[in-house]
C-alpha cells in the first residue's frame, strides 16, 4: 500500500520504518543529531509546504530516506491502518 505524506511525494508503506512528532521528538538532542546527520548526508527530503510536523524514516533498496511532513503523526499513522484494512 501507499502513503501520501503531503506535496504529492507518496511512499510505499513496506519501506516505512516510523512516523515520529517532530514537537515531541525534537526535545531529545539525540533526535535532533540524527536529523541533523541525515541532512547533512542528503537522506531528507522535504514533503511539506509550511512548518514540519512530523517526520517519517523509510528505507528502500538499502537507502534511509527521512521524509518531513505536514501532517500530524496521528494522521499519517491513521492512514497507514486505513490502508491496511
Amino acid at each position: 500500500m501507499y502513503l501520501h505524506l503531503g506535496n504529492g511525494k507518496i511512499i510505499n508503506t513496506d519501506s516505512l520504518i516510523g512516523i515520529f512528532d517532530l514537537d515531541i521528538t525534537s526535545q531529545s538532542h539525540l533526535t535532533r543529531k540524527f536529523l541533523t546527520m541525515s541532512e547533512k548526508a542528503g537522506q531528507v527530503i522535504n514533503a511539506a509546504e509550511d512548518i514540519p510536523k512530523s517526520f517519517v524514516i523509510c528505507e528502500e533498496h538499502g537507502k534511509i530516506s527521512v521524509y518531513l511532513s505536514q501532517m500530524a503523526s496521528s494522521t499519517l499513522l491513521r492512514r497507514t491502518e486505513e490502508s491496511i484494512m
